[in-house]
């Protein structure tokens, strides 16, 4: 997933040529008992004040181990002031499987986003699988969800920076399937004070039974090797579940009339991503069969996960969300 690029890149090292040989979800072992063995990858603390953005992480469920880690622009806008950041409730990627919101790449992700788009970032950590398969993330995401409601007017800095009201469910890869099964899940909930405006799914993790094309050519894939996305859908997916499953492949399983009441999406994607095919299938699902209102914006040049390790395209992906969130008219 080029993670381990990424990482050196939050490091300042160079980065190593990213091959399938040292692809980081061709490092998870899996033991006969069902347990897996995870690669080692750099983790940050949350920072109280840094350049581009500060950081400082509150507890979500201390039973379940969830946190989010909030990123505020450095410098912030004066408190209170007329216009509020918009709130971003950010899931990482990892194939439901790897990585955290400490992860170095995603930290470093994070920040820039928070300073790029401006926005207040709140990134999740939830449980992995398959330890917790699906929907155990699911779960998750929706008490992030229910946190905009309940203890965010009171965090300090939502409180003092943010804007409730213009709230956008975000994520990238598998993150980005989370943050739509999470607008599934809350589309018609009462959030007051917050309003969810939209959702932006980023290089959305979805599959299939049958292969795409672009899945079809991925065998050597760098970033997503077809033997890796293989091993981390049978790793997410409820036991017996194969790839036709609503949590892998909703424009097949999920009824078009499911999608009712969807908020706005923003959908993005790489074209080097052996995801793409699915991706816009899934743009295309959303907007004829579900009437939802979609933007589209796959056509950027690049591979699965780019955005953590390659600056210029990570800029067009906060530009992407920068001019949906201004066009939300809120």
């Amino acid at each position: 997933m080029g993670d381990i690029a990424a990482a050196a890149a939050a490091c300042d090292a160079p980065a190593p040529q990213m091959t399938k040989e040292n692809n980081l979800f061709m490092q998870i072992a899996v033991h006969p008992d069902g347990t897996v063995t995870r690669p080692e990858v750099p983790l940050l603390p949350p920072s109280g004040s840094s350049s581009p953005a500060a950081s400082r992480d509150v507890p979500l469920d201390a039973s379940l181990g969830t946190y989010l880690r909030l990123f505020l622009p450095d410098p912030a806008p004066a408190p209170r002031s007329p216009a509020g950041l918009p709130v971003v409730l950010f899931f990482h990627g990892g194939g439901f499987v790897l990585f955290s919101p400490a992860t170095a790449f995603y930290h470093a992700h994070c920040a820039a986003m928070a300073a790029a788009v401006p926005c207040l970032v709140a990134s999740l950590e939830y449980r992995l699988a398959p330890e917790r398969r699906l929907p155990a993330a699911y779960e998750d995401a929706a008490s992030a969800v229910a946190w905009l409601r309940g203890a965010a007017p009171a965090d300090p800095w939502v409180a003092a920076h943010g804007d409730l009201s213009r709230c956008y469910l975000m994520g990238s890869s598998s993150g980005g399937n989370m943050a739509f099964f999470a607008g599934l899940r809350t589309k018609a909930l009462d959030l007051s004070p917050a309003a969810v405006r939209g959702l932006m799914l980023h290089q959305p993790y979805l599959g299939g039974v049958e292969r795409t094309p672009s899945e079809a050519r991925s065998e050597d894939d760098a970033m997503l090797p077809l033997e890796a996305n293989d091993k981390l859908w049978s790793l997410a997916l409820p036991p017996g579940a194969d790839r036709d499953h609503e949590f892998c492949n909703p424009a097949k399983a999920m009824a078009p009339g499911a999608l009712a009441g969807l908020p706005r999406c923003l959908v993005t994607g790489n074209r080097d991503d052996p995801l793409i095919d699915r991706q816009r299938e899934f743009a295309r699902w959303l907007r004829d069969q579900g009437g939802v209102e979609v933007v589209v914006k796959t056509d950027h040049a690049g591979s699965h996960a780019s955005e953590l390790f390659v600056a210029e395209r990570a800029e067009e992906l906060f530009a992407a969300m920068r001019e949906f969130v201004s066009a939300d008219g809120a």
